[in-house]
């Protein structure tokens, strides 16, 4: 850890992956990368989103809660 803390280490812009789907009236799961591993957060969305989608995390409203979005398909 540095010496201001976690708190320079936003996951906002970070890719994942959703581990537990996102329905649209609670939190799924997704692992994303972060801090030189991978670590696990709740993750909201505005609209439900399927395991195993890749998503960028938009917003973060807690230490381990994330909002995501689904990446735009290539």
């Amino acid at each position: 850890m540095n010496a201001l803390g976690d708190t320079e280490q936003s996951p906002v812009g970070a890719i994942g992956r959703v581990t537990v789907s996102i329905p649209s009236d609670g939190p799924g799961e997704v692992l994303i990368a972060v801090r030189g591993g991978t670590e696990a957060f709740a993750a909201w969305s505005r609209t439900p989103i399927a395991k195993h989608v890749r998503v960028v995390v938009v917003d973060r409203t807690s230490a381990r809660s994330v909002v995501v979005e689904p990446l735009p398909a290539e």
